[in-house]
């Protein structure tokens, strides 16, 4: 995945109104563009006399740029080598709005490339980052509004009607509140009560293993005690399995596990309280047992391996049978356990082979569930279900967890109330979403020209796989091979187009407007049925169904399909132009796709052979020099630190995106250079004394530029696998020596170091 899912986050301010004064008068310049390409019809001495005024004003707003630096290769171009279309002027204006000039580029790049940007961009009272998928995003959100919020027609397709259906529900606030917090006591009471509200519950009413029952007949998940799913068998891929995980906590286990002296924790806790407290429990009561709650929750988290400890996929596969799982765990019923939360699907026997990811976490729960009483154990399991319910209320109760929010994200208001029923129809209905969007916005002609760059970046990854010095020749020709295999999938599925294959797909799911969280409720119960009904159907690596979900801003790799994803939501914007030079495109969408592509191949893909089989293909000599080059990485962004709030970024559990990083942006651009041999040089842009190969890296900095508020950024930096965007920028680049040759940076400056990390 190239950026974490919280990132992607919509925000409540016009374009126009995040502009800084820079960008406000080089957006003026863009119309003035778009008059000089109208010129280019009228005449020749016309567009000339235009060309002369805009390079004036636009020379005047950037004379920083024209400046030349020492470690800047500058270099002055004919206008006739100049592009004056209005896109070019457009992606100009964005540069120039978000670099800093003065800042020299062998020093800092990314403060070379996105200083104006961190400066000037104010974050939205509703969000805890602005960043360049959040800005895409922005984009994409008011394109699904105008579809989804076009009124249902009477001949309406089933998918398109459920999306309408479910985006009404949401918006409308009027029946919210009037239907108050019943549809919440409506839930509990069918729970059998949630004991922190009375005095008067009884313990031998309650089994945790039937409240996780209840759940998954309700909707809500199965996985607060031990995580449940369904999974491709990582050994092999042609088939699933059930898997069991450790606990799903409501707070990260790196939060959690320092109990209430840290301050995210204690703001959980007094969230915790003031919600039960507006359920109608008695303050006192609830303050003392929401406390054994807490402590419950924590201790599953002190049972829980740390994300450091979980990299490596072969200690995370112990297949076990159902029997033995009730020889080796006796106290849980594993058959009556498993077969409750599959039914109606399948009838599993004693012989079902179960993959158990942490046999440690399962026999400390046991020891854990013994010796916690039952109360306690059934506040924590009503409690995640009201912290789950919480957003589909009434805004009395939202206004409590909005102030949580502010406490752990530093986001004071919420989201305007499209944006946020857009994003619960788009993450709910995914497949009739994407196909409303793709079939109304996206451009077929851009999906050509990507599918280009992705072959071109696959083939400078191969080059590199055949070059590198550490490697045995088996496990060459092993890594060749999967690199070969990798499938991909760009832009969208045919079958999004194709409404009978959509209405089949749908057709179990029932959403009527009205009330919102029991609609919720059925979308999050169909979601849950359809991967339980997976379990005995062959594996299909190019399913429709898996790689349909194309409104998102975002590119994934998938190790068990050897499969990379390119969603037509990220094809667009900063990231994407089909009408601007492709130094910008190889810069920008060509790093997200070396990205990908070296996901493959990066500490936890690596382990994955070509077919999507967790099997060890290399040779024991060449995968120990693999871990040493690993370890230059770790040992590199470990020695990171965020001087904003001083934390160490954790060289550990980054390390994969670290991987990928470097190896993606070292494929994009000796693709960028292949694309040159092959097509001849292009024109700059305006105002911008930069070669193009100066402009590839240019480019892929601005892809990072990003602002968050300190709350958001010591969150990701304990609990994100993803570098903060400084150091996507900073690590890779300062790794390649193409880099310091373009920017002609000394040997032993900060952005050429001597000491490189070099992997792929």
């Amino acid at each position: 995945m190239t950026t974490s899912a919280h990132q992607i986050i919509s925000k409540n301010s016009t374009w126009w109104k995040r502009r800084t004064s820079l960008e406000r008068a080089l957006a003026v310049m863009s119309v003035c563009g778009v008059l000089l390409s109208i010129g280019l019809i009228i005449g020749i001495e016309v567009i000339a006399t235009k060309i002369r005024t805009c390079d004036r004003a636009l020379a005047d707003v950037t004379s920083n740029s024209d400046r030349s630096r020492g470690g800047k290769a500058s270099k002055l171009v004919g206008k006739d080598s100049i592009c004056l279309s209005s896109e070019c002027v457009h992606t100009a204006s964005a540069i120039l709005g978000n670099m800093d000039p003065d800042v020299d580029p062998c020093h800092n790049f990314y403060e070379f490339a996105c200083g104006s940007f961190v400066k000037n961009t104010a974050i939205p009272d509703d969000q805890p980052s602005v960043d360049t998928f959040s800005m895409i995003d922005d984009d994409l959100q008011m394109q699904l509004r105008s579809s989804i919020e076009e009124g249902i027609k009477p001949n309406e397709k089933i998918p398109f009607r459920l999306t309408k259906n479910l985006y009404q529900s949401c918006m409308n606030k009027s029946l919210i509140e009037e239907m108050g917090l019943e549809p919440l006591f409506k839930i509990l009471r069918k729970l059998r009560g949630w004991p922190v509200l009375t005095s008067s519950w009884n313990d031998e009413d309650f089994d945790w293993k039937e409240a996780v029952y209840r759940n998954r007949k309700i909707g809500f998940s199965v996985d607060h005690f031990i995580s449940f799913d369904i999974d491709v068998d990582p050994k092999n891929s042609s088939q699933r399995m059930i898997t069991l995980d450790q606990a799903w906590l409501a707070l990260p286990r790196e939060y959690l596990s320092k109990g209430l002296g840290n301050d995210v924790v204690r703001s959980y806790y007094n969230y915790m309280v003031d919600i039960s407290v507006i359920l109608g429990g008695d303050r006192d009561r609830v303050t003392k047992e929401l406390r054994e709650s807490l402590d419950f929750e924590i201790s599953l988290a002190n049972i829980s391996m740390p994300s450091e400890k979980r990299r490596n996929a072969s200690e995370l596969y112990n297949p076990m049978t159902i029997e033995d799982l009730s020889r080796v765990y006796p106290s849980i019923p594993w058959l009556t356990y498993l077969n409750r939360i599959m039914e109606p699907f399948v009838r599993l026997e004693p012989n079902e082979m179960i993959n158990v990811k942490e046999p440690k976490f399962i026999a400390a729960l046991e020891k854990l569930m013994r010796v916690t009483p039952k109360r306690v154990q059934a506040n924590y399991a009503i409690w995640r279900v009201v912290r789950d319910s919480v957003d589909y209320l009434d805004e009395e109760i939202r206004k409590r967890q909005l102030t949580y929010w502010t406490e752990v994200t530093g986001e004071t208001e919420r989201e305007p109330r499209w944006q946020e029923c857009v994003g619960v129809v788009s993450g709910g209905l995914s497949l009739s979403v994407g196909a409303l969007y793709v079939r109304k916005y996206f451009d077929e002609e851009a999906k050509k020209n990507v599918v280009e760059m992705v072959s071109d970046i696959r083939r400078e990854f191969r080059k590199i796989i055949e070059k590198v010095d550490w490697m045995d020749e088996e496990t060459r020709r092993a890594a060749l091979d999967k690199a070969d295999a990798m499938s991909s999938f760009i832009a969208y599925p045919d079958e999004l187009l194709d409404d009978s294959k959509l209405e089949s797909f749908y057709a179990p799911l029932e959403i009527t407007p009205g009330n919102y969280l029991e609609s919720v409720l059925n979308l999050t119960l169909f979601s849950t049925e359809y991967s339980l009904s997976q379990l005995r159907l062959p594996v299909n690596k190019s399913d429709w169904i898996t790689y349909g979900d194309s409104a998102v801003v975002n590119a994934y790799y998938s190790p068990n399909d050897n499969s990379i994803q390119f969603p037509a939501g990220i094809l667009q914007g900063e990231f994407f132009s089909k009408d601007r030079p492709q130094y910008m495109n190889y810069g920008a969408i060509g790093f997200v796709m070396g990205h990908e592509i070296t996901h493959g191949f990066d500490d936890q893909g690596s382990q994955y052979d070509k077919y999507g089989n967790l099997v060890e293909w290399w040779k024991e000599e060449t995968k120990e020099k693999f871990l040493q080059k690993a370890q230059c990485i770790i040992n590199q962004y470990g020695n990171y630190t965020d001087k904003e709030v001083g934390l160490n970024l954790n060289g550990i559990n980054t390390q994969g995106e670290n991987i990928a990083d470097n190896g993606g942006i070292k494929e994009a651009y000796l693709a960028y250079n292949e694309w040159v041999h092959r097509n001849g040089p292009e024109p700059l842009l305006p105002g911008l004394d930069y070669t193009a190969q100066q402009m590839f890296w240019i480019s892929a900095a601005n892809t990072w530029c990003s602002k968050q508020r300190a709350e958001m950024l010591r969150l990701d930096i304990l609990t994100d696998e993803h570098s903060p965007g400084e150091f996507r920028v900073i690590g890779p680049f300062s790794n390649m020596p193409e880099f310091a040759k373009d920017f002609k940076c000394p040997l032993g400056s900060k952005m050429n170091p001597e000491k490189k990390c070099v992997i792929w």
